[in-house]
This record gives C-alpha cells, sequence and structure tokens, in this order.
C-alpha cells in the first residue's frame, strides 16, 4: 500500500477557499463526529465547495466524511461549514453525551442478561 499525502490540494488554492482564514471562531461547533444536514439546495453563484458539501449533506454527514469526500484538511471544512452555519443553509448536531457510570446499570446485571441470552 503505498502512502499518499492527506492534503494534495495547494496552500495558495486553500488559502483562496478559506478566504484567508486558517481556524474556525468557534473551535467547538464541528468536531470529526458532528452530523450536518443541509437546509436548501445550491444556488448559483455560490463557491463550488459549499455546493458539495450541500449536495452531499442531503443525508446526515459527520464532518469527517464530508473532509474525505472533498478530499480537504479538516480545518479547511470546519471553515466551510462554519460559512453555510452562519448563512443558515445547514444545521450541524453534536452527539449525545455519555451516560455517567451513575446511570448505567449495574454489571452484575448485564452479566444476568448476557447469561440469559448465552443460553437462547
Amino acid at each position: 500500500m503505498t502512502r499518499r499525502p492527506v492534503d494534495t490540494g495547494s496552500p495558495d488554492r486553500l488559502y483562496t477557499v478559506t478566504g484567508g482564514r486558517s481556524h474556525t471562531a468557534d473551535t467547538t461547533v464541528f468536531d470529526l463526529v458532528t452530523l450536518v444536514v443541509s437546509e436548501c439546495d445550491p444556488t448559483p453563484g455560490m463557491q463550488s465547495e459549499h455546493v458539495r458539501i450541500l449536495t452531499l449533506c442531503r443525508h446526515p454527514a459527520a464532518v469527517v466524511e464530508i473532509a474525505a469526500e472533498l478530499r480537504m484538511p479538516i480545518t479547511v471544512v470546519r471553515i466551510l461549514l462554519e460559512d453555510l452555519l452562519a448563512a443558515g443553509r445547514i444545521t450541524a448536531r453534536r452527539p449525545r453525551a455519555a451516560a455517567a457510570a451513575a446511570d448505567l446499570p449495574e454489571s452484575a446485571l448485564l452479566k444476568e442478561v448476557l447469561h440469559g441470552l448465552r443460553n437462547l
């Protein structure tokens, strides 16, 4: 297996795509597993990367999936997603936080259920 660089685009192109920005204003909005859904269809005159994102996100897609499809670095995709979110063209939903240990069933109960399932 040959390894290819993650970022195959030229730095000048990435600079142009992001409008010279190198980071998002709020880094907590888009983590790698945030689900993104487009709220509208692309309109004429939109940036081609925005069009591709809106097309990809007709069904929920994670940020990491979008970056892989666009073949762009995560930081660039986050900047593009932030633009679309500010314009109201996408919605973003973070995964739910894990339940607290106190809210989980006791391990003895889980072992009994597992034992019962094995006996089926």
